[in-house]
């Protein structure tokens, strides 16, 4: 949602819902006719350490 937002919608006028939605739409077939996979910039271990450091509440 970081990148849509982002990319798209930050500073985006939408005169309504129809707009932002035609908007969005268009950002994911876009988006999707050209896929990247996500790549990870930390390891899964630091993620999750820095997780388990976090009080339940957060998670």
């Amino acid at each position: 949602f970081s990148i849509l937002t982002r990319r798209r919608l930050r500073r985006g006028v939408f005169c309504g819902i129809v707009d932002l939605q035609a908007a969005i739409n268009r950002y994911l077939k876009e988006h999707n006719a050209d896929p990247k996979p996500f790549v990870w910039t930390k390891p899964a271990a630091q993620i999750l350490d820095k997780l388990s450091r976090l009080p339940a509440s957060s998670v």
